[in-house]
Protein backbone atom coordinates (compact mmCIF):
# COMPACT_ATOMS: atom_id res chain seq x y z
CA UNK A 1 0.00 0.00 0.00
CA UNK A 2 1.40 3.19 -1.08
CA UNK A 3 2.89 5.81 1.74
CA UNK A 4 2.03 9.64 1.67
CA UNK A 5 2.83 12.76 3.48
CA UNK A 6 1.18 16.21 3.30
CA UNK A 7 3.00 19.33 3.37
CA UNK A 8 0.26 22.09 2.98
CA UNK A 9 1.68 25.76 1.65
CA UNK A 10 0.74 27.43 4.65
CA UNK A 11 2.97 24.62 7.11
CA UNK A 12 6.07 25.78 5.31
CA UNK A 13 8.86 27.35 7.39
CA UNK A 14 9.27 30.93 6.24
CA UNK A 15 12.44 33.81 5.74
CA UNK A 16 11.06 37.30 5.26
CA UNK A 17 14.25 39.71 4.90
CA UNK A 18 11.89 42.20 3.35
CA UNK A 19 14.03 41.82 -0.16
CA UNK A 20 13.27 37.84 0.01
CA UNK A 21 10.58 36.15 0.74
CA UNK A 22 11.54 32.53 1.35
CA UNK A 23 8.82 29.36 1.68
CA UNK A 24 10.49 26.49 3.04
CA UNK A 25 8.84 23.08 2.51
CA UNK A 26 11.78 20.86 4.52
CA UNK A 27 14.15 22.50 6.73
CA UNK A 28 16.29 25.12 5.85
CA UNK A 29 18.97 27.56 7.47
CA UNK A 30 17.09 29.46 10.50
CA UNK A 31 14.22 26.93 9.72
CA UNK A 32 14.29 23.79 11.46
CA UNK A 33 11.35 20.97 11.42
CA UNK A 34 12.63 17.10 12.51
CA UNK A 35 10.05 15.96 10.78
CA UNK A 36 10.84 17.81 7.56
CA UNK A 37 14.47 17.52 6.84
CA UNK A 38 14.06 15.84 3.42
CA UNK A 39 12.11 13.48 1.56
CA UNK A 40 14.48 10.95 0.62
CA UNK A 41 17.46 12.31 -1.58
CA UNK A 42 15.29 15.75 -2.20
CA UNK A 43 17.05 17.70 0.04
CA UNK A 44 15.36 21.83 -0.12
CA UNK A 45 12.41 22.76 -2.12
CA UNK A 46 12.51 26.43 -1.19
CA UNK A 47 9.54 29.16 -3.17
CA UNK A 48 11.25 32.19 -3.62
CA UNK A 49 10.22 35.35 -4.55
CA UNK A 50 13.23 38.26 -4.86
CA UNK A 51 12.77 41.80 -4.99
CA UNK A 52 13.47 44.12 -7.76
CA UNK A 53 17.71 44.56 -8.16
CA UNK A 54 17.86 42.57 -4.98
CA UNK A 55 19.82 39.14 -4.77
CA UNK A 56 21.91 36.52 -3.22
CA UNK A 57 25.76 37.68 -3.04
CA UNK A 58 28.40 35.14 -3.50
CA UNK A 59 28.28 31.93 -1.58
CA UNK A 60 29.36 28.19 -1.41
CA UNK A 61 27.95 25.13 -2.63
CA UNK A 62 29.60 21.62 -2.48
CA UNK A 63 28.64 17.89 -3.31
CA UNK A 64 24.96 18.90 -3.99
CA UNK A 65 22.78 18.85 -7.23
CA UNK A 66 21.41 22.69 -7.29
CA UNK A 67 18.18 23.27 -9.29
CA UNK A 68 16.63 26.20 -10.12
CA UNK A 69 13.19 27.06 -11.90
CA UNK A 70 12.16 30.51 -12.73
CA UNK A 71 8.40 31.09 -12.50
CA UNK A 72 8.25 34.31 -13.12
CA UNK A 73 10.78 37.29 -14.67
CA UNK A 74 14.81 36.27 -14.68
CA UNK A 75 17.79 35.86 -12.39
CA UNK A 76 21.53 36.81 -13.18
CA UNK A 77 23.57 34.52 -12.12
CA UNK A 78 27.36 33.90 -12.27
CA UNK A 79 29.87 31.24 -10.79
CA UNK A 80 33.41 30.38 -9.97
CA UNK A 81 33.40 28.38 -12.56
CA UNK A 82 33.42 31.71 -15.17
CA UNK A 83 29.78 31.64 -16.36
CA UNK A 84 27.40 34.66 -16.26
CA UNK A 85 23.77 34.04 -17.82
CA UNK A 86 20.64 35.19 -17.34
CA UNK A 87 17.90 32.33 -16.56
CA UNK A 88 14.38 33.09 -17.38
CA UNK A 89 10.67 31.76 -16.75
CA UNK A 90 10.59 28.94 -19.28
CA UNK A 91 14.27 27.59 -18.58
CA UNK A 92 15.77 25.47 -15.63
CA UNK A 93 19.05 25.56 -14.73
CA UNK A 94 21.33 22.96 -12.61
CA UNK A 95 24.40 22.98 -10.92
CA UNK A 96 26.54 19.77 -9.99
CA UNK A 97 28.84 21.55 -6.66
CA UNK A 98 30.44 18.48 -6.29
CA UNK A 99 34.26 19.47 -5.24
CA UNK A 100 33.07 23.22 -3.89
CA UNK A 101 32.08 26.46 -6.14
CA UNK A 102 31.01 29.81 -5.30
CA UNK A 103 28.04 31.73 -7.38
CA UNK A 104 25.91 35.10 -6.99
CA UNK A 105 22.47 35.18 -8.50
CA UNK A 106 20.13 38.58 -8.95
CA UNK A 107 16.67 39.83 -9.70
CA UNK A 108 18.44 41.29 -13.39
CA UNK A 109 15.27 43.37 -13.34
CA UNK A 110 14.88 46.21 -11.00
CA UNK A 111 11.05 47.11 -11.84
CA UNK A 112 9.34 43.89 -10.90
CA UNK A 113 10.04 40.71 -8.62
CA UNK A 114 12.04 37.44 -9.43
CA UNK A 115 9.88 34.22 -8.65
CA UNK A 116 12.01 30.92 -8.31
CA UNK A 117 12.10 27.29 -7.65
CA UNK A 118 15.31 26.46 -5.70
CA UNK A 119 16.04 22.73 -5.48
CA UNK A 120 18.32 20.86 -3.67
CA UNK A 121 19.00 16.65 -4.58
CA UNK A 122 22.06 14.98 -2.84
CA UNK A 123 24.06 13.55 -5.31
CA UNK A 124 25.11 9.50 -5.78
CA UNK A 125 28.71 10.66 -6.49
CA UNK A 126 31.06 12.68 -5.09
CA UNK A 127 33.89 15.46 -5.10
CA UNK A 128 32.99 15.35 -8.95
CA UNK A 129 34.20 18.02 -10.96
CA UNK A 130 32.14 20.94 -10.35
CA UNK A 131 29.62 21.96 -13.32
CA UNK A 132 26.76 23.85 -15.00
CA UNK A 133 23.88 23.67 -17.48
CA UNK A 134 21.06 25.43 -18.22
CA UNK A 135 18.22 24.36 -20.65
CA UNK A 136 14.77 26.07 -21.92
CA UNK A 137 11.81 23.78 -20.89
CA UNK A 138 9.68 22.59 -23.61
CA UNK A 139 5.97 23.60 -23.30
CA UNK A 140 3.63 21.31 -23.96
CA UNK A 141 2.02 22.23 -27.49
CA UNK A 142 -1.20 21.37 -25.99
CA UNK A 143 -2.10 21.15 -22.19
CA UNK A 144 -2.52 17.37 -20.24
CA UNK A 145 0.69 16.63 -20.69
CA UNK A 146 3.52 15.71 -18.58
CA UNK A 147 7.27 17.30 -20.01
CA UNK A 148 10.66 15.74 -18.87
CA UNK A 149 12.47 18.08 -17.57
CA UNK A 150 15.35 16.86 -15.65
CA UNK A 151 17.07 13.12 -15.62
CA UNK A 152 20.44 10.87 -14.55
CA UNK A 153 21.04 10.55 -18.20
CA UNK A 154 22.93 13.77 -20.38
CA UNK A 155 21.28 12.22 -23.53
CA UNK A 156 17.71 12.49 -22.09
CA UNK A 157 15.10 15.78 -22.35
CA UNK A 158 16.25 18.61 -19.82
CA UNK A 159 19.06 18.72 -17.63
CA UNK A 160 21.39 15.91 -16.14
CA UNK A 161 22.09 15.45 -12.42
CA UNK A 162 24.52 12.68 -10.55
CA UNK A 163 21.11 11.19 -9.43
CA UNK A 164 18.64 9.00 -10.58
CA UNK A 165 15.74 11.53 -10.15
CA UNK A 166 13.31 12.94 -12.72
CA UNK A 167 11.53 15.85 -12.82
CA UNK A 168 8.40 16.34 -15.26
CA UNK A 169 6.33 19.48 -15.08
CA UNK A 170 2.63 19.06 -15.70
CA UNK A 171 0.03 21.41 -16.96
CA UNK A 172 -3.85 20.08 -16.71
CA UNK A 173 -6.93 21.21 -17.89
CA UNK A 174 -9.73 21.23 -15.26
CA UNK A 175 -11.12 17.97 -15.38
CA UNK A 176 -8.31 16.05 -16.95
CA UNK A 177 -5.65 13.79 -15.55
CA UNK A 178 -2.67 12.33 -15.78
CA UNK A 179 -0.72 9.21 -14.93
CA UNK A 180 2.78 8.89 -13.67
CA UNK A 181 4.85 5.63 -13.36
CA UNK A 182 7.47 5.95 -10.82
CA UNK A 183 10.98 5.44 -12.88
CA UNK A 184 12.98 3.49 -10.57
CA UNK A 185 12.03 0.74 -7.87
CA UNK A 186 12.68 2.36 -4.43
CA UNK A 187 11.63 5.91 -5.96
CA UNK A 188 8.95 7.77 -4.76
CA UNK A 189 7.65 10.81 -6.73
CA UNK A 190 7.29 14.39 -4.39
CA UNK A 191 4.56 16.54 -6.15
CA UNK A 192 4.23 20.34 -5.91
CA UNK A 193 1.57 22.35 -7.12
CA UNK A 194 2.48 25.41 -8.90
CA UNK A 195 -0.83 26.85 -9.12
CA UNK A 196 -4.20 25.75 -9.08
CA UNK A 197 -5.38 22.81 -7.60
CA UNK A 198 -5.02 19.06 -8.32
CA UNK A 199 -6.43 15.35 -6.70
CA UNK A 200 -3.89 12.79 -6.00
CA UNK A 201 -4.66 9.38 -4.34
CA UNK A 202 -8.15 10.90 -2.90
CA UNK A 203 -6.12 13.69 -1.38
CA UNK A 204 -6.79 17.68 -2.42
CA UNK A 205 -4.32 19.80 -3.31
CA UNK A 206 -3.66 23.21 -3.61
CA UNK A 207 -2.06 25.91 -4.98
CA UNK A 208 2.23 25.44 -3.59
CA UNK A 209 1.01 22.18 -1.14
CA UNK A 210 3.32 19.55 -1.67
CA UNK A 211 2.27 15.96 -1.60
CA UNK A 212 5.33 12.85 -1.38
CA UNK A 213 3.62 9.06 -2.33
CA UNK A 214 6.11 6.29 -2.32
CA UNK A 215 5.82 2.39 -2.10
CA UNK A 216 3.50 2.44 -5.27
CA UNK A 217 4.45 1.80 -9.20
CA UNK A 218 2.38 5.22 -9.99
CA UNK A 219 -0.19 7.29 -9.20
CA UNK A 220 -3.15 9.83 -11.49
CA UNK A 221 -3.03 13.27 -10.80
CA UNK A 222 -6.84 14.80 -11.58
CA UNK A 223 -7.00 18.62 -12.23
CA UNK A 224 -9.99 20.08 -10.00
CA UNK A 225 -8.82 23.45 -11.73
CA UNK A 226 -6.46 24.16 -14.37
CA UNK A 227 -3.60 23.45 -12.50
CA UNK A 228 0.41 23.41 -12.92
CA UNK A 229 2.68 21.32 -11.27
CA UNK A 230 5.94 19.68 -10.21
CA UNK A 231 6.60 16.06 -9.87
CA UNK A 232 10.11 15.16 -8.72
CA UNK A 233 10.87 11.86 -8.57
CA UNK A 234 13.65 10.18 -6.32
CA UNK A 235 15.60 7.88 -4.44
CA UNK A 236 13.81 7.17 -0.89
CA UNK A 237 16.89 5.53 0.31
CA UNK A 238 20.66 7.36 0.02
Amino acid sequence: MAQTVLHTANSRGLADHEWLKSHHTFSFSSYFNPERVQFGALRVLNDDTVDGGMGFGEHPHDNMEIISIPLEGALQHKDSMGNVATIEAGEIQVMSAGTGMYHTEYNKNKGEPVKFLQIWVFPNKRNVQPRYDQVKIESPAVPNQLVQILSPDPEDAGVWIYQDAWFNLGKLNQGSNADYTIHRKNNGAYIFVIEGKVEVNGQLLDTRDGYGIWDTEGFTINAATDARFLIMDVPMEL
